[in-house]
C-alpha cells in the first residue's frame, strides 16, 4: 500500500499523453505528470517518487523534493495566512495547511515556523502542526550512545544549540562539539555522546572520531600532494583554522594525524606536516 506524504518506489503501469501512470496498490493508480517522467522511463520499470494529494485531492506522484515528509519536524515558511489557519511552503505544486487549532503563535506570511507533519486521520490528508512539544520526550528513549542520529537545530542557547533528535527527542550539541555557525532548521547528522541518568542527551556532529579518521586520511594525503607535499598546520593550529580549511574538528585532525605518522606516510615540522610519501 502506498504511503502518502512520503517517498515510494512504485512501477509504472500505463503511459498517457499527460504522463505515465503508477501502480498505488489494491487497484490505485497515480498520475506522475509528465513534467517528472524521465526520458528513459517505460512501463514495468520503477521510479522513487513522493506522493501527496494536489489540489483535487487526487494522489499524485512527484519526483520534486519536498521540505519534508509525514513524521519529520521541519522549518516551513507560512506563504499564506487566511481565517482558517496558515498554508506553509512545501517545495512541491502544493502546500501544506495548518489550522488554526494547530497554531501556537500568530504567524506571518514570509516568516518560518517549525512544523510537525502528519496524516489528519479525517481527511488522510497531510497536514502540519506548530505544537510540536507534545511530540518530543525523553521519557522513553529510542536511541542510546554512539548511535548515528539525525539532528535538527532547534534553538540557541548560551551552551550551545538545543536540538531535534530522529524527530523524537531534544538533546544539546555544545558548542565545543560543533565548528560551524548553525541556524534554527538546518539538518545535520550526529551521533548520542552521553545520555545522564535524567535521560538528558548531549550530541556530537558528524560521525564519531574514530569512524573518521579512514576517510579523512585519504583526504588529507590527498590536499597535502596537491600543495607540494606541505602543509602549515599541525596539533598545534587553532580550531578554527582547521574546521576552516579541513572541515573536521581538531579532535579528528590530530586523530588522523596519528593514524598517518604511525604509517610513516607524513613527518612533522616546526611549522606543519610534510608528505614522506609523494
Amino acid at each position: 500500500m502506498v504511503e502518502i506524504g512520503k517517498y515510494n518506489t512504485l512501477k509504472v503501469v500505463k503511459e498517457v499523453n499527460f504522463g505515465m501512470y503508477l501502480d498505488g496498490g489494491e487497484d490505485v493508480e497515480i498520475l506522475l505528470p509528465k513534467r517528472y517522467v524521465p526520458a528513459d522511463l517505460k512501463i514495468d520499470d520503477e521510479i522513487r517518487v513522493f506522493v501527496y494529494h494536489d489540489n483535487e485531492q487526487r494522489l499524485t506522484a512527484t519526483t520534486d523534493k519536498p521540505v519534508g515528509e509525514v513524521g519529520d519536524i521541519v522549518m516551513m515558511e507560512a506563504v499564506d495566512i487566511t481565517g482558517q489557519g496558515a498554508f506553509m511552503k512545501w517545495g512541491i505544486m502544493k502546500d501544506v495547511f495548518v489550522p488554526i487549532s494547530q497554531m501556537s503563535s500568530r504567524m506571518v506570511a514570509g516568516e518560518r515556523y517549525f512544523i510537525l507533519l502528519f496524516i489528519d486521520q479525517k481527511t488522510g490528508r497531510v497536514t502540519g502542526t506548530e505544537k510540536i512539544d507534545r511530540h518530543l520526550s525523553n521519557n522513553d528513549l529510542t536511541v542510546k550512545e554512539n548511535d548515528i542520529v539525525d539532528l535538527v537545530v532547534f534553538l540557541k542557547t548560551d551552551i550551545g544549540y538545543k536540538v531535534i533528535i530522529n524527530n523524537k527527542h531534544l538533546g544539546v550539541l555544545h558548542f565545543n562539539e560543533v565548528f560551524q555557525e548553525l541556524k534554527a532548521g538546518d539538518k545535520i547528522k550526529g551521533f548520542v555522546k552521553h545520555i545522564r541518568p535524567d535521560n538528558k542527551i548531549d550530541v556530537s556532529a558528524g560521525t564519531r572520531g574514530y569512524e573518521k579518521v579512514g576517510t579523512e586520511e585519504s583526504k588529507l594525503l590527498g590536499l597535502l600532494a596537491a600543495n607540494g607535499g606541505y602543509l602549515p598546520y599541525n596539533d598545534k593550529s587553532d580550531p578554527e583554522a582547521i574546521y576552516a580549511f579541513f572541515g573536521v574538528s581538531k579532535k579528528t585532525f590530530k586523530m588522523t594525524l596519528g593514524a598517518l605518522y604511525k604509517k610513516r606516510k607524513i613527518s612533522f615540522t616546526q611549522t606543519g606536516i610534510k608528505l614522506d610519501e609523494i
